[in-house]
């Protein structure tokens, strides 16, 4: 999952070395924390939020696919 936000994140913004997501295991449930450049946070987020919740929307169908929960959370 790690994988699929970072490549979708490096895909969206200017600055993709500036990409980093940390991943933190609670419980049953996996926690991905992406962060990106400032200038690039819009980009990510999108207008009211849409493309951010396209991208949960993406993970969590790959997590459902492998039996796994996963939470996108953007920094």
């Amino acid at each position: 999952m790690k994988e699929l936000v970072e490549y979708i994140a490096k895909s969206i913004v200017d600055n993709p070395s500036e990409v980093k997501i940390k991943e933190v295991q609670k419980d049953q449930s996996i926690i991905l924390e992406l962060s990106v450049a400032d200038e690039d946070m819009g980009k990510v987020i999108g207008k009211r939020g849409r493309i951010a919740k396209a991208i949960r929307t993406v993970v969590n169908a790959a997590a459902t696919k492998e039996g796994k929960q996963v939470v996108v959370d953007i920094k």
